[in-house]
């Protein structure tokens, strides 16, 4: 199913307000993309254009208050908001700031409004508007009230990425159907995105990749011309998006026969990856995540630096947490995870990525689980 049912953003609006409350906040002042649709379900590829800002309020009571460009009126009032406010944008003088003041000051006088303020959280604003708001209203930190909320998913969001894992499972098994020796890596890339959208993807913000003998350099390079030639290890890792939730796991194909070297590096790289799922509960650390598969695929001069291998997953291609030695998050049910492991060979690295929900009494694989053998092309 497409959407939520109104139920789905009032809970999300009381479980904020609750944790408003114990953090004597008047309001949460949201400005990014995730953060408004979380509680309007307002999805539009119009943020793209960083022309305009948009703006959330969540009161302390009632329902959220969305204060936005006019151009995005007809849209936010087909979501379970009733209270738009909007302004003609882009205005020079006075881009929505005016607006949200008198919106605060009437729903939460002289009260502490909170924005989110941690890893990962941005303002989406121009400094010199936050400097105006500042004059009228006192920001605090909204005391990691979005971080907490988004790192548990209802089983309507699970649904949503289990969904799109699917898409990223039916369009990786053909890639053999657009990858071959002589094909260029450039002409790879763009057709596994039409192999996505085919297979029902909304769109596909996200490929990287790479193909070089026997491993690659790194993940998140653009695409080369070069063809793929036999003895080439071909990576593919897509951030493909349904109804606004992202999957975000990668396959490796060898280009011909694969070396012994690849093919025991991939089987350890799996080895690592199910070590972590086997691993993962409610009361499990993030960081314990990280030592299961750090023990298994080591890290510094014997092994690779990513800095962390594996994090949150959902609305956003990543999320809080971060699988780190540093990061002691506990684990509960609902979150979704990355499990990214990689391992050094001879000319790179191998890299393998799964997507996991924590459940009640374990895990759950949401992409298709991969085996310890190499697909060859």
């Amino acid at each position: 199913m497409r959407g939520f049912p109104v139920e789905e953003f009032q809970a999300r609006t009381a479980r904020a307000q609750a944790l408003m409350a114990k953090h004597d906040l008047g309001a949460l002042l949201l400005t990014t993309e995730e953060h408004v649709r979380y509680f309007t379900g307002y999805l539009t590829r119009f943020w793209e254009s960083p022309s305009r800002p948009w703006f959330l309020i969540v009161p302390a009571q009632g329902k959220p208050i969305a204060v936005i460009p006019s151009i995005g009126a007809a849209l936010m009032g087909n979501t379970w908001i009733d209270d738009v406010r909007t302004w003609t944008s882009p205005n020079l003088v006075d881009d929505g700031i005016g607006l949200v003041v008198e919106t605060l000051q009437q729903v939460a006088p002289n009260a502490r409004v909170g924005v989110p303020d941690g890893h990962e959280t941005h303002i989406r604003m121009p400094y010199a508007d936050v400097v105006k708001l500042s004059d009228h209203v006192t920001l605090v930190s909204d005391c990691d009230i979005m971080r907490s909320l988004r790192m548990i998913k209802s089983e309507n969001e699970i649904s949503k990425i289990r969904r799109a894992c699917e898409i990223g499972g039916r369009a990786m098994q053909r890639v053999p159907e657009i990858a071959q020796a002589g094909v260029p890596l450039e002409e790879v890339f763009r057709k596994f995105q039409i192999l996505c959208l085919e297979e029902g993807a909304d769109w596909v913000p996200y490929v990287a990749g790479a193909a070089e003998p026997n491993g690659y350099p790194d993940v998140i390079s653009p695409a080369k011309s070069a063809p793929l030639q036999q003895g080439d290890v071909l990576m593919l890792d897509t951030g493909l998006v349904w109804d606004g939730y992202f999957c975000d796991f990668d396959r490796n194909w060898s280009v011909g026969p694969a070396s012994a070297e690849v093919r025991e590096a991939h089987a350890r790289l799996v080895e690592a990856s199910d070590a972590a799922f086997e691993c993962a509960r409610p009361g499990i650390r993030a960081s314990d995540l990280f030592t299961v598969m750090r023990d298994i695929v080591g890290t510094g001069p014997s092994g690779t630096d990513p800095g962390r291998l594996g994090h949150g997953l959902g609305m956003s291609l990543t999320e809080w947490p971060s699988l780190i030695a540093a990061d002691h998050t506990v684990l509960q049910e609902g979150m979704v995870l990355t499990l990214e492991p990689g391992v050094p060979v001879s000319s790179g690295l191998l890299v393998h990525e799964e997507n996991i929900v924590i459940t009640a009494t374990g895990a759950e694989y949401l992409s298709p689980r991969k085996s310890a053998e190499v697909i060859e092309l």
